[in-house]
């Protein structure tokens, strides 16, 4: 797709069409970076995105589990 830049201010500014912005996910902020020569326009992804999906704590084993029963309930005397 080629389009043209327009003025913003100061600056210069480009228009995407929201067919595009919803094809690439992409939200009200952006990530711009500069990679050689290119512009490149990503999406922001959260941070930590994703870090649960697919978590079943049911799996989750006991730490603790292993380690020997108390022998006593007495209080400990310092």
């Amino acid at each position: 797709m080629r389009t043209s830049l327009r003025k913003v201010g100061n600056s210069r500014g480009v228009i995407i069409p929201a067919t595009l912005l919803a094809a690439c996910e992409m939200g009200d902020e952006v990530d711009i970076r500069l990679e050689g020569k290119n512009l490149v326009i990503a999406p922001v992804k959260a941070p930590r995105a994703g870090w649960f999906e697919g978590y079943k704590p049911e799996a989750d084993s006991e730490p603790f589990a292993a380690l020997p029963a108390d022998e006593g309930s007495e209080e400990w005397v310092w």
